[in-house]
């Protein structure tokens, strides 16, 4: 009995060593403004910080991930007021749907911080006083240019065309009565500070901003207090002062750690914060305000500051007015998290600035998922199960003269990946990885396992064949689980994955992880290929409202009558040779917008073939497809390019579809 209390004893000493000893890593987004309904553009901020937080914890750090809602100010209590509520009320309808949203799209945030918690607001009161004490903050009157909505004070030489520099929107003159943070005293510690912290603010642009357009020209006291409203966080001992949004606003970032209360365990776990992400319009507020609040508590500064860009629409930004406002609700209801989310980090390089359209959103979705993903996922399921009756062979090194490549690539994208995912480069780290999902799709091609199939002397090579393709698969579903939450757990069902530890970030250190004959298991495909043109005009009618309305599906029994052909005999029929192929290459032929150049693999033979689907299809959508082609027509050209065939496809309604077959045919099997 001694004995095995001493155990568990033991083992709970080295679990609880381990979890002390792991690295902790802090990141958080800006906590939302609560005054009305999230879009697209706070979903990609947040699925960033999401993306980073689970990467970290795959590599074995100890994760906060703080998001939240900041809830106080006179917009706020307005808003309240014209529906007739009280303005807690208001806010906790809002963030009631913003929780609701970030539980939809997996968001995996550690602790949720509103501005209206009890926690928050006595922590804040005491940062106040504490600046009031040691003079930091002084009693003055204000008069000024005020902007509602930004909630932020400007100077006559700082505003543009007579409006707030921000959001474009008319400014007010104000006069009352305020506190005052004096920032001119902390504006050469903060320069140093720059200087000696590089990687302080990202993107480096935005640091010369901050210099050239803030510090420079002279850094103003800023008022933090309001009067003319009371919503909000009074003043300590004049309560006729609300503190105004930025001491508010800004110290949730060590207020939700318990900071200024008297159990402080995760401030003094977490602080100073590894990353604040946030949109470039607020990266004044983080990099100058923020600092200096920070340096006059005595407290440690943030590592670093990233503003991504704006998601953009292709008239501007998102708004109801413009009625191109974007519910990722609405997206996911239609298409399903994963896709959304690989979208918001893959197509955006992060920092710069991205433009959301439908045709973009549709042609992703199709293009990198349905096609290289899921197309390679299904004809690696289905040969296995053809070849080696549903079980992955045993892996023997190197057999083909093409796994040693694979593998060496492999490999060196999980180094490609963890660097970029280190500096936070989501669509870098998601490029990199799709080159293997493409690299892997190339290997089919080269090692042509539906031909040694046919040899029984290649059965060995054919093994190893099946074995590479899997275990490819496998490192692909290990790398995107930061990205996306649904999919790796899909993959790892139909490999046959049961055990946890082929899906753990460490298992990506060798090539070669998965136990021979695991079964496999086919399933539906992971992502259905969306009907371009009826897509784009769901996603179009969605903009500007909550859900998106019905689009009019084409109903299959009002399909055109067929045109009449005289009829023709099996004899006819039989003169048609009719071929599997694959699509090796795509490519564009010049000055014809309706043509493309494809280079068809037969399994006997290259050829060439042009046909006219450019319209439909773009080149990288068709490598790797599996197409039925007419072989035995007469060569002609096209636009001074050969064409020795002619693919097959189907119309209706405008739209034309390929017609493609199982991917385990092998190229040049004849079609009956």
């Amino acid at each position: 009995m001694e004995s095995a209390k001493f155990s568990l004893l033991l083992v709970y000493y080295f679990e609880e060593a381990a979890r002390v000893a792991k690295p902790t890593f802090y990141i958080t987004t800006p906590i939302y403004y609560p005054s009305g309904k999230l879009h697209i553009g706070h979903a990609y901020t947040t699925t960033a910080g999401d993306a980073m937080a689970r990467y970290k914890r795959l590599r074995g750090f100890d994760v906060m991930y703080l998001t939240g809602t900041d809830e106080h100010g006179e917009k706020i209590q307005k808003k309240a007021n014209e529906q007739g509520l009280h303005p807690q009320e208001y806010v906790d309808g809002i963030v009631k749907d913003i929780k609701a949203l970030w539980k939809k799209m997996d968001i995996s945030y550690d602790d949720y911080i509103r501005t209206t918690d009890e926690r928050h607001k006595k922590s804040v009161e005491k940062i106040f006083q504490q600046l009031l004490d040691q003079d930091d903050i002084y009693l003055s009157e204000y008069e000024g240019w005020y902007c509602t909505d930004c909630e932020s004070f400007f100077t006559e030489r700082q505003l543009e065309d007579g409006k707030c520099p921000d959001c474009g929107r008319e400014v007010k003159k104000v006069k009352e009565e305020s506190y005052f943070f004096r920032m001119s005293k902390y504006a050469d510690r903060l320069l140093a500070y720059y200087e000696e912290n590089p990687a302080f603010i990202f993107p480096e642009s935005r640091k010369r901003e901050m210099i050239n357009n803030f510090i420079k020209p002279g850094l103003e006291d800023l008022a933090v207090s309001r009067t003319s409203f009371d919503w909000g966080v009074k003043v300590p001992g004049n309560p006729k002062h609300v503190i105004y949004v930025w001491i508010d606003a800004l110290s949730n970032y060590i207020t939700a750690l318990g900071y200024g209360s008297k159990n402080d365990e995760k401030y003094q776990k977490y602080w100073p914060a590894d990353v604040h992400l946030m949109s470039k319009e607020i990266v004044r507020f983080h990099t100058i305000y923020w600092p200096i609040m920070l340096m006059a508590l005595d407290l440690p500064l943030p590592k670093q500051v990233i503003a991504h860009g704006w998601l953009l629409m292709k008239d501007g930004k998102m708004s109801k007015s413009k009625g191109n406002v974007v519910d990722p609700n609405v997206l996911i209801d239609r298409y399903g998290l994963d896709p959304l989310r690989y979208y918001l980090l893959r197509e955006v390089p992060f920092g710069s600035d991205g433009v959301f359209t439908p045709e973009s959103f549709v042609d992703r979705v199709n293009a990198d998922l349905a096609n290289d993903l899921g197309n390679l996922l299904n004809r690696t399921i289905a040969m296995i199960g053809k070849y080696f009756d549903g079980k992955i062979p045993s892996y023997e090194g190197k057999v083909t003269e093409f796994d040693g490549t694979l593998q060496e690539f492999a490999l060196e994208t999980v180094r490609k990946t963890e660097e970029a995912m280190e500096k936070l480069e989501f669509s870098i780290a998601l490029s990199t990885i799709w080159q293997l999902v493409s690299r892997t799709n190339k290997y089919i091609d080269e090692t042509q396992p539906w031909v040694l199939a046919k040899d029984e002397a290649k059965q060995g090579e054919l093994a190893s064949v099946m074995y590479h393709l899997a275990e490819s698969i496998r490192i692909v579903s290990v790398l995107i689980q930061p990205f996306m939450t649904e999919t790796p757990a899909k993959i790892w069902s139909q490999l046959g994955l049961k055990d946890k530890s082929l899906t753990e970030w460490d298992s990506l250190k060798e090539f070669g992880a998965i136990p021979a004959e695991t079964a496999v298991e086919k399933g539906e495909p992971i992502f259905p290929r969306l009907e371009t043109e009826i897509e784009v005009e769901f996603i179009k009618n969605s903009m500007g409202g909550t859900s998106a309305p019905a689009v009019e599906e084409p109903k299959k029994e009002e399909a055109p009558a067929a045109e009449e052909k005289p009829e023709i005999t099996i004899d006819d029929f039989m003169k048609v040779d009719l071929r599997v192929a694959t699509v090796i290459e795509a490519e564009p032929v010049k000055k014809a917008d309706k043509l493309l150049k494809l280079q068809l693999d037969l399994g006997y033979e290259k050829r060439q073939v042009v046909s006219g689907i450019a319209q439909y299809y773009k080149p990288d959508e068709l490598v790797g497809q599996k197409v039925i082609c007419v072989t035995n027509l007469k060569p002609v050209k096209l636009r001074g390019e050969l064409s020795q065939g002619m693919i097959l496809a189907g119309s209706s309604d405008g739209q034309l579809t390929l017609a493609t077959v199982d991917p385990s045919l092998p190229n040049g099997a004849k079609v009956k």
